[in-house]
């Protein structure tokens, strides 16, 4: 014995000991199969193919599946800085999409950073440091090529109301101090989800939430730019949309001249994005040159009108004409080790949840959409890593929370973007703005920034057409996404995203709880081609009759198939499903079978079964007075309906396709319904068949419940008359080697004749002695001794499929209801009465 051996045996006798201390049985339901000499094979799966006794998984296996190894950490480490396996390939032709993507993006971040600054209520070279270490760091963790980490319109408004509540209780605090201190709370939480790899959690927003945060986000900030657009003043521009409109219509006629310079700024950008759009479906062969042309488009607005300003206030700097952007200092003039203390975290501590999800939303889907559309897959988990560790350095220069911008991602993905390298060109051209171009920021327009802004939110929103999609898909769904919008125009940003989340789980728990099973029913299908069947080996016959076939009918094109009985599956009404047999029942789980809907979907099986079955008894209760109270019978002067022409409960088969864990509260329920269903069918035992049981962990609690293999029936005198005939699932374990095996069997026999195969049949016969206790146990047949070898194919190597010890877990609903025929057929046939396949 060697040494695993000894300590498994030395745990076992200590946790036997242990039990019997403590008083816990662990024999309650055991499988009468574990018998380690019968173990309940039928006798071909002894002699024919090779027997398989599956083991349940135990708590050190899950434990050592849990624990990383050291191959795993390994793969850990290695997975942090994605960006060593693809940099010693780093080639010129990757550099050059690089630059013009680098350069491009560049183009467009320095103007919307310093408009989306403004938004978040800090002076606009915080916006250009954002930018700045936001495409500096991402590089070393992407997965993603096209990402543009930097300030975005909707983290800016949130940061934008978080620093003027903060300015109430701690007005000693500067706005760029506590916009730092949010990005290191928020991106120490963000890192730390990414480095214990659980970025999965992103999956749980789903894409309508999504959509109605971006769009009630988009109208929440360009409605609160237009007063700025406009040149009003005199109101909050933070307010609920609805009343920020309400003060734009009242004071409308106090417009200033600044909306000269906002209004055509606004309708030059769109009517330059027409013009190249159409440019480009005119004149395909120069569609990449419009395409640039049409990226430029912000960066040359803003030139425009900084020259426009500059003629026109040159003379003018202390009392401008209109109002512009002022003072850029130059270089980092604000680099610090961020200030963090309790007083700024509580003046935030409420808005931290709200920035963090929009910190990993609006990433992780532009992240994904980009790498389905260019064919690549990210590391979601990775993606935060990156998140959080851009927004964890970036505050040392002065950044304030960013995260993945959808329009500069789209462009950077348009340019011809190569690698994620391409975040260091843009990198480098926005230092030259921060350290070269400030005297020219000096005269931007701040209605031309609110016209900036307005254009790129413009994008955000999610167009009707997208929403008549959502109706075609979900109908439920559009109703959330317009409770979003809805909320975040008369509320606030924030509170639409958590109404969106909070109603899209309560459907979701809805959709689970209210999850009830189907009943199935048996049909037999054809394959056409045009109007003839395809018979085997894709032969075309003509259909012969149109009765219905047996369970399995072998060289036809006739299959068995398991639908609805109820058709709403969408199937043809006009079939007729049938109940596969009297009294078997076959049940499929649809929504998952676990403790929030468990109750639910096995009410529904017991009353379906109590309406389409009558007790196998028909005397349980001799008196009126046994009769429980729930269960009181017809009232007095009435008889109890006849229902002697239904059928008795016989068997149920749970198909749990759909089923990926059980717990201890569904298991629970099932126990009880069986027990349920036993009273109902007394004396008789019901038959309980599971199908298509795919975790191991799922047969082990089922089986530790009593479930997966058959329960003896006692007699009168308590002695156990357990007779059942089983059936397995085997399998072909030769594989590609098959064809091989046949031509060496096949020259063998020319060489010896059939002396091979006379001893495999001795060797098949003189194994009989180990399992005649198996043959009169279970009914077994004795013409199981005459199977001989497929002189056609040779010695093939068949196993069973599921192990013998569990032989009413099965592969899939067909053979789970050929054991519970066969056994009710057997058992008719011992009682005398008549057999009729009902399938």
């Amino acid at each position: 014995m060697d040494k695993n051996s000894r300590s498994e045996s030395r745990a076992t006798k200590v946790g036997h000991l242990l039990a019997k201390v403590l008083r816990i049985n662990l024999d309650e339901r055991s499988n009468p199969l574990d018998d380690p000499v019968t173990r309940g094979e039928s006798l071909y799966s002894v002699l024919a193919a090779e027997p398989y006794v599956e083991l349940e998984p135990t708590a050190v296996e899950w434990v050592r599946t849990v624990i990383p190894g050291r191959h795993e950490i390994v793969q850990y480490i290695d997975s942090l800085l994605p960006f060593i396996h693809w940099i010693g390939k780093y080639n010129l032709q990757w550099l050059i999409g690089d630059l013009v993507a680098g350069i491009t993006v560049a183009a467009v971040v320095v103007p919307q950073s310093m408009a989306y600054a403004k938004l978040a209520d800090l002076p606009v070279q915080f916006g250009l440091y954002s930018s700045f270490m936001g495409v500096l760091i991402y590089w070393f963790f992407a997965t993603s090529k096209d990402i543009t980490i930097g300030p975005v319109a909707v983290m800016s408004a949130l940061v934008g109301n978080i620093v003027i509540q903060a300015a109430e209780l701690y007005p000693q605090y500067p706005a760029h101090d506590v916009a730092s201190a949010l990005a290191i709370i928020s991106g120490a939480i963000v890192c730390f989800i990414g480095l214990i790899r659980c970025g999965w959690i992103v999956d749980f927003i789903p894409l309508t939430a999504i959509s109605a945060y971006m769009t009630g986000s988009a109208l929440n900030i360009a409605v609160g730019q237009i007063p700025t657009l406009m040149g009003i003043t005199g109101f909050s521009t933070r307010a609920p949309t609805y009343q920020v409109v309400i003060n734009i219509l009242k004071h409308l006629g106090r417009s200033k001249v600044d909306a000269a310079m906002g209004l055509t700024a606004l309708a030059m950008l769109y009517l330059i994005r027409f013009a190249c759009t159409y440019a480009a479906k005119r004149y395909r062969s120069r569609a990449r040159l419009f395409f640039f042309l049409a990226t430029l488009r912000t960066a040359f607005v803003i030139l425009l009108y900084v020259m426009i300003s500059w003629l026109v206030n040159r003379n003018h700097r202390q009392h401008p004409k209109f109002s512009i952007l002022g003072p850029v200092p130059r270089g980092f003039q604000n680099a610090k080790v961020p200030i963090v203390n309790s007083e700024i975290i509580s003046s935030f501590a409420s808005q931290i949840p709200v920035t963090v999800i929009v910190l990993l939303i609006e990433h992780i889907a532009i992240a994904k959409s980009f790498g389905r559309v260019n064919n690549y897959t990210i590391n979601p988990s990775q993606e935060l890593v990156a998140i959080g560790v851009t927004n964890l350095l970036g505050p040392f220069l002065g950044a304030y929370p960013a995260t993945g911008s959808f329009s500069r991602t789209a462009i950077k993905s348009k340019a011809g973007v190569r690698t994620p390298l391409a975040g260091v060109i843009t990198a480098v051209v926005v230092l030259l703005a921060i350290y070269a171009l400030t005297a020219v920021f000096f005269y931007i327009p701040n209605a031309s920034l609110a016209a900036v802004i307005i254009h790129a939110v413009g994008d955000l929103i999610t167009p009707p057409n997208t929403v008549y999609r959502f109706w075609r898909v979900s109908p439920l769904e559009v109703i959330v996404f317009f409770a979003g919008v809805i909320v975040t125009v008369f509320s606030s940003i924030e509170n639409g995203i958590y109404t969106t989340i909070c109603v899209s789980a309560a459907l979701l728990l809805f959709r689970l709880v209210k999850g009830r099973g189907r009943f199935l029913g048996h049909v037999t299908v054809h394959s056409v081609i045009g109007d003839h069947l395809v018979g085997p080996d894709n032969k075309r016959s003509a259909p012969t009759s149109n009765e219905q076939l047996p369970l399995s009918v072998p060289n036809t094109s006739a299959r068995s198939a398991f639908l609805p009985i109820t058709h709403d599956d969408g199937s043809n009404p006009e079939i007729d499903i049938r109940q596969p047999y009297p009294g078997i029942f076959i049940y499929r789980f649809t929504e998952g079978f676990n403790y929030p809907n468990a109750s639910h979907s096995l009410e529904y099986l017991v009353s379906t079964i109590f309406k389409e079955t009558r007790r196998t008894n028909s005397n349980t209760y001799a008196r009126l007075g046994d009769r429980p109270w729930n269960d009181a019978g017809p009232r007095r002067g009435n008889s109890e309906p006849d229902r002697s022409h239904l059928p008795t409960l016989r068997a149920v088969i749970l198909d749990f396709s759909s089923v990926s864990n059980v717990d201890i509260t569904s298991v629970q329920t099932l126990i009880d319904i069986r027990n349920q269903l036993d009273n109902w069918a007394a004396p008789n035992i019901v038959q309980w068949h599971l199908a298509c049981i795919n975790n191991r962990w799922t047969k082990r609690a089922l089986k530790s419940a009593g479930f997966g293999y058959p329960t003896p029936f006692f007699t009168t005198d308590n002695s156990s008359d357990f007779r059942w005939k089983p059936i397995f699932s085997v399998a072909d374990t030769t594989g590609s080697e098959l064809v091989a095996t046949t031509s060496r069997e096949e020259q063998n026999r020319q060489l010896y004749g059939d002396s091979l195969a006379d001893k495999d049949v001795d060797r098949v016969r003189s194994r009989t002695s180990e399992t005649e206790s198996i043959s009169t146990n279970f009914n077994v047949k004795n013409e199981f001794l005459d199977l001989k070898p497929d002189r056609t194919t040779g010695r093939r190597k068949m196993a069973v499929v599921h192990g013998l010890n569990m032989p009413f877990f099965h592969l899939d609903v067909t053979s789970a209801l050929s054991t519970a025929v066969a056994n009710l057929d057997e058992q008719r046939a011992d009682e005398g009465g008549n057999s009729t396949l009902g399938v």
